[in-house]
């Protein structure tokens, strides 16, 4: 049987109740911080840009073919940082990101050279990395999904 190691001592050890009392909302505030970013780069493809306009982005960058992957990227972002905010069929939403960051990351930023300061991929980065760990880990607590009692 392996044995379980002991905690490292806090350095100030007061806050110790503060990181007990807050750990079960961590993961839950984490979702709806990733949700609302999604949803803060859906809204002007919904509202300003259309369909048209992401379509028309899409096909001056060579994206093909630009009229579905519009309506794909305006869902996830859009209908999927509200669903993943909220916890509600959280895996399929956050995999969906995870696959559009991945394509900005790995080919539509860095195969074109993009890695410095202006037009980097650090933001596209973690956030791929962040639904990428939403999507294996589910919803979480403090979900649609979890009320319900079925998770994707």
């Amino acid at each position: 049987m392996a044995q379980q190691q002991a905690s490292p001592k806090l350095f100030i050890p007061g806050l110790g109740g503060l990181y007990e009392s807050s750990a079960p909302y961590i993961y839950p505030a984490l979702r709806v911080i990733v949700g609302a970013i999604l949803v803060a780069h859906g809204y002007p493809k919904v509202f300003y840009l259309g369909i048209s306009g992401v379509t028309a982005y899409l096909h001056n960058g060579h994206v093909e073919p630009a009229l579905l992957v519009a309506y794909l990227i305006t869902a996830v972002e859009f209908f999927g940082g509200i669903c993943i905010a909220i916890g509600l069929f959280t895996r399929f939403w956050a995999a969906g990101a995870a696959i559009e960051f991945a394509y900005i990351v790995f080919v539509f930023k860095w195969a074109k050279g993009y890695y410095g300061y202006a037009g980097g991929f650090e933001l596209e980065l973690l956030m791929g990395l962040l639904t990428f760990a939403i999507s294996l880990r589910g919803s979480g607590r403090l979900s649609v999904d979890r009320a319900i009692g079925h998770e994707l």
